[in-house]
């Protein structure tokens, strides 16, 4: 796999399949339905709902904003991600070209998709820091091997963004 940016985009090349399909699922990841402890993680009230005034506004006011701009960046990174859409029983690498002005999009979905992600499998702070954790021996390790992954992405697409 190879990154880079190519004038106004970034560009993921030589994507083998499996990570095609870690791609291709970064938006069902991000999906908090069905998982109260990720839903409480990303909409978690200010104040730890001590000051019960502030949490009604912030549930009322800022809560629907926020989910709005959630699907709206989930809905532009499914749209730049149906370039990997075709032939899956292909075995031939892909490329993804990520517009740099759906990098914010991007930033937010990975990030949501990492919470989720790490609040179904109730990952610990150790588990989430041992980036040298091998082999893939079940569907837990593919799930943080999924977090590790999204947050290289992110780090790269951070880095992009300030050259």
């Amino acid at each position: 796999m190879e990154i880079r940016r190519r004038k106004n985009q970034i560009e993921i090349s030589e994507l083998d399949p499996f990570l095609a399909e870690l791609l291709r699922q970064i938006p069902t990841s991000a999906n908090t339905e069905g998982a109260p402890a990720a839903e409480q993680r990303i909409f978690s009230p200010p104040a730890n709902g001590k000051e019960a005034e502030l949490c009604a506004e912030w549930k009322m006011y800022v809560e629907p904003e926020l989910r709005r701009l959630f699907q709206t960046a989930t809905q532009t990174v499914g749209a730049d991600l149906e370039q990997l859409n075709g032939n899956e029983k292909s075995l031939a690498n892909r490329t993804l070209r990520i517009p740099t002005k759906h990098a914010d999009a991007w930033l937010s979905v990975l990030n949501q998709a990492r919470l989720v992600i790490a609040a179904k499998n109730n990952f610990t702070e150790t588990e989430l820091n041992d980036h040298l954790h091998s082999p893939i021996g079940s569907r837990r390790d593919l799930s943080l091997f999924q977090v590790n992954f999204y947050g290289f992405l992110q780090e790269f697409i951070l880095r992009e963004l300030e050259c």
